[in-house]
């Protein structure tokens, strides 16, 4: 009577009769060999053993849920989405949109500063150019008040020099009607024809006051113009 002989994919067992073998179960891909068989062969390429092959039902790739379990996993979603991937979507976009608000808050920030920044320099360049416009119109007062402080000071010395000259030829005219009037005083001394001793002494007296006149006119013209050159030395 025909033995098999099966391979677990590890070791060889039997062997075993056809009866035997219905009870090991067999499926389309175990492995049998039996006498005057070349090589090992699956179960389905050996005709007699077609009756005694197990059905294996096919793998599971999904497990029916129940009514209440699709119930729950509906309750999982958020808009058509797992619950994880849409939080995650979520996070992303969040992120997204503080980064961009993040950024234009900077630019902002940023411009306000430059903003800033150009009115500062602005009204800086506005004050540095009032200083020197004030600064240029000190300096223009200052030259003109030298100015007038000049034309004031020569104006003066004009003037002193001007009265200066005039009490040098008032002496000089002074000085020729004293020097007359001592030559008079001489004649008068030395003439006596014609003449009382009264009406001698009369004209001596009356030529000797215009003397003293004179005299006394020059010194004053004099004092007048050491007066006048000292006040030359303080004119600047």
């Amino acid at each position: 009577m025909k033995t098999y002989y099966i391979h677990n994919g590890t070791e060889n067992s039997g062997p075993f009769f056809l009866d035997e073998l219905k009870a090991k179960k067999i499926t389309k891909t175990t492995l049998i060999w039996f006498e005057g068989m070349d090589e090992w062969k699956y179960a389905a390429d050996i005709p007699e053993l077609k009756n005694i092959l197990s059905v294996i039902p096919p793998p599971l790739n999904r497990i029916p849920l129940l009514p209440e379990e699709d119930e729950k996993v509906v309750s999982q979603t958020i808009l058509g989405l797992d619950k994880s991937i849409f939080f995650l979507a979520f996070g992303i976009i969040t992120l997204i949109i503080g980064t961009l608000i993040f950024n234009t808050y900077q630019e902002n920030r940023s411009l306000e500063f430059d903003q800033k920044n150009h009115q500062t320099e602005f009204q800086n360049q506005q004050i540095e150019l009032q200083q020197k416009q004030t600064d240029e119109e000190k300096i223009q007062i200052a030259i003109q008040e030298k100015i007038d402080s000049d034309r004031l000071s020569k104006q003066k010395k004009d003037s002193v020099n001007y009265r200066i000259s005039e009490i040098k030829k008032i002496i000089l005219v002074n000085s020729a009607n004293l020097e007359e009037d001592q030559n008079k005083l001489i004649d008068a001394k030395d003439f006596k024809l014609f003449r009382t001793e009264s009406e001698r002494e009369e004209q001596i007296n009356l030529i000797e006051n215009d003397i003293i006149h004179w005299q006394n006119e020059i010194k004053k013209l004099e004092n007048e113009a050491d007066r006048l050159y000292l006040k030359l030395e303080t004119i600047h």
